[in-house]
């Protein structure tokens, strides 16, 4: 058998409506907060500002933009060093996306996100790197078993 709810009002038990209208609200906050970052506008940069890109709220590159300081043909090496300059100014603007998003988020629930660590899936992962995904794989490689006598 189940047990009886308590009436509502019993001294030290939680309002249960109050709960569940204060997780409403706050929901609508989320959600309010999570459209919002559609708009928001954040641009980074690497090579002193020569490589800038821009990306929305949710981490999705919008602009870049090349100085052509950031090329020199006659250096072997400029595509690999223009490549490099790309990819850290696509990683400062999404890096400040997600502190921005993640204020956002707070700032909407009183800052219970921060206390689960999550944002509910606004950013992929970081990919780990290469390098160290095959160190990785070579500290756990099986160890040969000993022989039984």
């Amino acid at each position: 058998m189940s047990e009886p709810m308590p009436p509502a009002g019993v001294p030290g038990m939680p309002d249960l409506g109050a709960l569940l209208a204060q997780a409403q609200v706050m929901q609508q906050r989320v959600v309010a907060a999570q459209e919002g970052l559609a708009d928001l506008r954040v641009t980074g940069s690497a090579g002193g500002g020569v490589v800038s890109a821009t990306v929305d709220g949710r981490g999705d590159l919008l602009d870049l933009s090349i100085a052509p300081a950031a090329f020199d043909p006659a250096d072997p090496e400029g595509l690999d060093t223009l490549a490099d300059l790309v990819v850290a100014a696509v990683r400062d603007a999404r890096t400040q996306a997600e502190q921005a998003a993640t204020a956002g988020i707070e700032a909407a629930t009183g800052g219970l996100a921060a206390l689960t660590g999550s944002l509910g899936g606004l950013f992929a992962p970081p990919l780990p790197a290469v390098e160290a995904e095959e160190e990785l794989w070579e500290e756990h490689e099986p160890s040969p078993r000993a022989e039984s006598p």
